[in-house]
């Protein structure tokens, strides 16, 4: 017998009281993040937990986010990378780094932290042409939705053989499973890479429901 729990507010409290490990710089960020008018745009805590498990599971010493805002995935991947380790972060906004920056000093891990500041597109096109290419051990990316396909594109000549591919908000609210909604284009978009993804031989590819929708690309 399948059975499925329903993820009621009390659930989801239930798994942050019972699994997530937290400090008070990660709760004081996600606190202040809560008070800005984009607070949805931050990932919950559990989701930053498993972005944590994740690099240490593959042992990654280099990994690439597309979206920064203020910082919290950022945060969590750091403080998962050995003491030499280093994440390339790309983002449009200074604004919100600006935020993120203060908090990465305070953990100690803004030395691991390298933000290319700008349109993402440029970003990630000039770490393509450079020694950066097949370099990366996971690259997460959620930023712009319709440049979804681009920037799966660049993380997939980015990351190595055998390094991980992680997509947020790939369930978009349920939007991409509501036949209702018809000319969105960030929908649109996030049912093409989902559809792709489903066929893409080059990686092999598991979503899920966590949060707004995750999907992991392994590089084969």
């Amino acid at each position: 017998m399948i059975h499925h729990v329903e993820l009621t507010q009390s659930v989801l409290q239930y798994i942050r009281d019972s699994s997530v490990r937290d400090n008070d710089i990660l709760r004081d960020l996600r606190e202040e993040t809560s008070k800005l008018p984009l607070r949805t745009m931050q990932i919950p805590p559990e989701q930053g937990q498993l972005l944590s498990l994740l690099v240490r599971l593959i042992g990654a010493r280099k990994t690439l986010e597309v979206g920064v805002f203020t910082g919290y995935s950022t945060l969590c991947t750091a403080l998962a990378l050995p003491a030499d380790g280093r994440v390339i972060a790309c983002d449009l906004s200074e604004e919100w780094v600006s935020i993120a920056r203060r908090y990465w000093q305070r953990a100690g891990v803004a030395d691991r932290i390298e933000v290319r500041l700008g349109d993402a597109h440029h970003s990630l096109e000039a770490l393509v042409a450079s020694e950066h290419r097949g370099t990366f051990d996971l690259a997460f990316i959620d930023a712009d939705k319709e440049s979804y396909d681009f920037y799966y594109e660049h993380a997939l000549r980015l990351v190595r053989p055998g390094g991980l591919i992680i997509l947020d908000n790939t369930l978009w609210s349920g939007k991409v499973a509501d036949p209702s909604v018809v000319g969105d284009p960030e929908t649109d978009s996030l049912r093409r890479i989902n559809a792709k993804l489903l066929t893409d031989e080059r990686v092999d590819v598991s979503m899920l429901p966590i949060a707004d929708g995750l999907t992991f690309a392994r590089k084969r």
